[in-house]
C-alpha cells in the first residue's frame, strides 16, 4: 500500500508539489501522468525520500518513510527508471544482484534468486546472465531493471518512465508482458508516464497532475465519461490514442 497525505514540495518559493492526498492498496498499480513539469516525478522521488517532502506524509504499507533512515527506507522500495539505469561495467547478474551484494547475501542465495527473476521477466539465464548491458536491447535491458528492483521482493515499486525509450512494438509487448507478470506478483506499483494511453492500458488508478496539484484521479471510465474540467477535456483530447 502506497499512501500519500497532504504532501508538499517548495522549491524557494515555488512549489513544485501542492496538497497532493492519494492511496493505492496493495497489489494495485497507478500512474501519475501529466505535462512536464507538472510535479509527478517529483512526487513519485519523495516516496522514496530521493526527494524529501517539505510538509505532508508519506507512508507504505502503513509505515511512515519520515521514521525511517532514509537509505533502508529506498532498500525498501523497487525503483525502475527509463533505459534501466544499469550499470555498464557490471554483467546482467551483476546489476540485477546488487542490492543483494550490499545486504551481503549468500551466493548461493544470489545465484538461484537471479536465475528465478530471469525466469520471470523471460531472459535466458545461460545466454546473458554474463553479458554486459550494451549487448542486450532496449527491452531486454528494461527486464533486467525490472528484476533488478525484484531481487529483494519489495512489497512496493516505483516506475519513472520505464517504457518510454522503447519502440512501440517493444513498448506495446512489454506493457502486455508487465501487467501479466503483476497479475502473479500481486505488488503495489506506482508509474509515471507522458503516455495517456499506457495509463489507461495499466493502470487501476490514474492520477493526472498539472502545476503540482492532482486534477482528477480515478479509472479509464473516470475520465472519459466525468472529465472533471476543461484541462482534462483538452488533455484527453490532445494525449488519448496520440
Amino acid at each position: 500500500m502506497i499512501e500519500l497525505k497532504n504532501v508538499s514540495k517548495f522549491f524557494g518559493e515555488n512549489h513544485a508539489v501542492k496538497n497532493v492526498s492519494f492511496k493505492l492498496e496493495t497489489g494495485m498499480i497507478g500512474c501519475i501522468i501529466g505535462t512536464s513539469g507538472c510535479g509527478k516525478t517529483t512526487t513519485l522521488k519523495m516516496i522514496n525520500r530521493l526527494i524529501e517532502p517539505s510538509s505532508g506524509e508519506v507512508l507504505v504499507d502503513g509505515m511512515a518513510a519520515r521514521d525511517e533512515d532514509p537509505i533502508n527506507w529506498r532498500r525498501k522500495i523497487g525503483y525502475v527508471i527509463q533505459k534501466a539505469g544499469l550499470l555498464p561495467h557490471l554483467t546482467i547478474k551483476e546489476n540485477i544482484s546488487i542490492l543483494a551484494k550490499i545486504k551481503n547475501r549468500k551466493p548461493e542465495y544470489i545465484d538461484e534468486r537471479v536465475q528465478e527473476l530471469m525466469k520471470v521477466v523471460d531472459l535466458p539465464f545461460e545466454e546473458i546472465s554474463n553479458r554486459y548491458p550494451k549487448e542486450l536491447s532496449g527491452g531486454q535491458q528494461q527486464r533486467v531493471g525490472i528484476a533488478r528492483a525484484l531481487m529483494e521482493n519489495p512489497p512496493v515499486m516505483l516506475m519513472d518512465e520505464p517504457f518510454g525509450a522503447l519502440d512501440p512494438i517493444t513498448r506495446n509487448s512489454m506493457h502486455d508482458e508487465f501487467y501479466n507478470l503483476n497479475q502473479k506478483l500481486g505488488k503495489t506499483i506506482l508509474i509515471v508516464t507522458h503516455d495517456m494511453n499506457e495509463a489507461f492500458k495499466l493502470a487501476d488508478k490514474v492520477i493526472l497532475m498539472n502545476h503540482g496539484e492532482i486534477v482528477q484521479m480515478g479509472t479509464q471510465k473516470d475520465f472519459t465519461e466525468k472529465p472533471a474540467n476543461e484541462f482534462v477535456r483538452s488533455f484527453l483530447a490532445e494525449h488519448l490514442n496520440a
